[in-house]
């Protein structure tokens, strides 16, 4: 039985083996879809994150909804969880715990408001399980959005992932906390 463990060093080996310029490419192409989704258009508070360089590039995607004039909001991990803050300007970016570059300010907690969240993993299926890193971070944040499956709820919190095509999988282990997203976001290269 492969374990999570099993997959996560997996991974690391296969985005390690990518080349940067393929991550690149297909990062712009993964967010590009991203921003022509009807759940980004409709969104006024969207939950980010300032991607590692081994995660899809997020960083133009950041830019862009500030320029969209969305409320940006960043997780910060403080202790064994994320906190949210708001962020106005790229300027206020400071390099916080593993290495992440996290917005300053005050905490927001209005979890209700935010429209769409993005989120990144180590592994996805197409029906929105999701692997992370370990540490159960995401899975608790989540935790505290109001997931109402009913997509006509004005306070469902729209969840999508974001994936290089070799971190799609067709099946997962899972356990009862871990959270499954509403959609994943990847695309392919033509061969």
């Amino acid at each position: 039985m492969v374990t999570k463990a099993d997959i996560r060093r997996d991974m690391r080996r296969r985005k390690a083996e990518c080349p940067i310029d393929e991550r690149t490419t297909l990062s712009a192409r993964i967010t590009a879809a991203l921003t022509q989704h009807p759940r980004w258009q409709a969104a006024q508070t969207v939950l980010l994150y300032h991607s590692l360089p081994d995660e899809v590039y997020t960083h133009d995607l950041i830019r862009q909804a500030l320029d969209e004039r969305k409320k940006v909001l960043l997780p910060v991990v403080v202790g064994d969880d994320l906190e949210l803050r708001p962020l106005q300007h790229e300027d206020d970016l400071q390099e916080g715990a593993f290495h992440i570059l996290e917005p300053q300010g005050i905490e927001f907690t209005d979890y209700d408001a935010i429209d769409l969240a993005v989120i990144p993993g180590m592994a996805f299926t197409r029906d929105g399980r999701r692997l992370g890193r370990g540490r159960g971070y995401y899975d608790r944040l989540l935790s505290r959005l109001t997931r109402s499956k009913d997509s006509l709820s004005p306070q469902h919190t729209y969840t999508i992932g974001l994936a290089w095509p070799f971190q799609i999988l067709t099946d997962l282990p899972t356990e009862p906390h871990d959270i499954t997203l509403d959609e994943v976001i990847s695309v392919w290269l033509p061969k």
